[in-house]
C-alpha cells in the first residue's frame, strides 16, 4: 500500500486511489471487479456498508465495513473531491480525471508494483496477482475460525455469503487450497476422534 501511495501523479490522487482500493481488497474479499464497479451510493460510509451490485451470476449483496476501513474510505473520499472540484465523479474509484478504473489499468499498475515491494513467485506459488488478496482473505479468516474453535461447518456458509458465492462448494475450495488450513482440519478431526474413542 504504501508503494502504491508512492505512484508518481500530478496530484496524487493516483497513489491514493491504489492504496485505497489495495487495501479494500485485502480486508473484504472483494473481486477487483466488484471493487471497480462500486459508485459512490454504494458506499455507505455512514452504516458502514458496500452494495455489491450484479455482481457474479449478477447476485447483489451487503459487505460490512470495519472501523479503520471507514477511515481510511472516508479519508481517500475526501482527497478525491478535493482533487476533482467540482466535478463529482460517478464511481467511488477513480482515475486523476474524474473516470472509472478499468480492470486493465489496475492490474498493469500492480504489475509494476509487485517487484520493487518484493512480491515475487516462489517455488510453490505463481506470481502475486490481484486475486490473490480475495483467497488470502478467505484463508485468513478460516483460520481464525478454526483458531477461535468455530464451528467451521455453521461459518462456511456465512462467508460464502459474505465472498459473494453461489454455492458453498466454492467456499470448501478454500480449506484444501492451503496447507495451514488443512493442518488446522486435520488437528480438530483428530481431537475429535480422540474425545469419541475415551
Amino acid at each position: 500500500m504504501k508503494a502504491a501511495a508512492d505512484l508518481p501523479s500530478p496530484g496524487r490522487l493516483r497513489g491514493q486511489t491504489y492504496a485505497c482500493l489495495l487495501g479494500l481488497l485485502a480486508v473484504t474479499g472483494l473481486r477487483i471487479g466488484e471493487a471497480l464497479s462500486l459508485k459512490l451510493f454504494d458506499v455507505d460510509l455512514e452504516q458502514g456498508l458496500l452494495t455489491i451490485r450484479h455482481a457474479k451470476f449478477d447476485k447483489s449483496r451487503l459487505v460490512p465495513l470495519h472501523g479503520s476501513t471507514r477511515r481510511a474510505l472516508r479519508a481517500y473520499a475526501h482527497q478525491r473531491d478535493v482533487h476533482l472540484r467540482p466535478a463529482r465523479p460517478s464511481h467511488f474509484f477513480v482515475s486523476e480525471k474524474g473516470m472509472q478504473l478499468s480492470s486493465g489499468a489496475v492490474h498493469r499498475t500492480f504489475r509494476k508494483l509487485r517487484c520493487p515491494t518484493g512480491l515475487i513467485a516462489s517455488p510453490d506459488w505463481d506470481l502475486p496477482q490481484l486475486h490473490h488478496f480475495r483467497h488470502r482473505f478467505a484463508m485468513v479468516t478460516l483460520l481464525r475460525l478454526y483458531q477461535a474453535n468455530e464451528d467451521i461447518e455453521r461459518q462456511l456458509p456465512v462467508l460464502s455469503t459474505f465472498l459473494g458465492h453461489v454455492c458453498i462448494s466454492d467456499t470448501y475450495w478454500y480449506l484444501s487450497a492451503h496447507p495451514q488450513l488443512l493442518g488446522q482440519a486435520v488437528q480438530r478431526l483428530e481431537h475429535r476422534w480422540q474425545e469419541s474413542s475415551s
